[in-house]
């Protein structure tokens, strides 16, 4: 079980499934290098209400760390990709801002893409009742944030100046789009 792991000193333990919140904290230990333990939290068991998990991650969600060089935890993937930048120094700009052009596109994946491509995944994949309007609400919303991206994206390379946790956060968020009824086609720039 995941509440008997072995704690190492130095190290990050990573509180995780394999959801697109799961792999951007994932995607983002990988590019600092790092080192972290995983600690598989199935969501689908109901692991994510055990009172040793709680105690991480009061909104009883993934991801979750818990750094125990500076014994400091933190829950919610936008404030957990920005602890590790600071911490790694890495893919977040000092100056104010290049900050603040990445924080934006962070807070606007927090706030919009990962919300709405998660309540579209919800309908395309769990509901046994068809809801024709909801099921459509949010397929156009994500529909319509890959647009804003795509747009974005016509004459930069990134979303926000260099590679950062902007682009860290929406990857995720992108990969599903087939599976969520979506042809990124017509997103040339989303897609290159």
């Amino acid at each position: 079980s995941w509440s008997e792991h072995l704690i190492l000193k130095n190290m990050i333990d990573l509180y995780y499934w394999p959801t697109p919140n799961g792999h951007k904290v994932s995607i983002m230990l990988e590019e600092c290098g790092l080192e972290y333990n995983t600690i598989p939290v199935d969501i689908g068991g109901g692991d994510q209400f055990s009172p040793e998990f709680l105690k991480v991650s009061p909104n009883n969600r993934i991801p979750a760390i818990v750094d125990h060089d500076t014994d400091i935890s933190v829950f919610e993937g936008g404030a957990i990709l920005m602890y590790l930048a600071e911490k790694a120094d890495q893919l977040l700009p000092h100056e104010r801002a290049g900050k603040y052009e990445v924080l934006q596109w962070l807070f606007w994946q927090a706030g919009g893409l990962g919300p709405m491509a998660g309540q579209l995944s919800h309908f395309v994949s769990y509901t046994k009742d068809d809801v024709p309007y909801a099921h459509k609400r949010y397929e156009n919303e994500y529909d319509r944030l890959l647009a804003v991206m795509d747009v974005r994206l016509r004459n930069r390379e990134f979303l926000a100046g260099d590679y950062s946790i902007a682009d860290i956060a929406s990857f995720p968020w992108v990969l599903p789009y087939n599976r969520l009824g979506n042809d990124l086609e017509r997103f040339t720039n989303l897609r290159r």
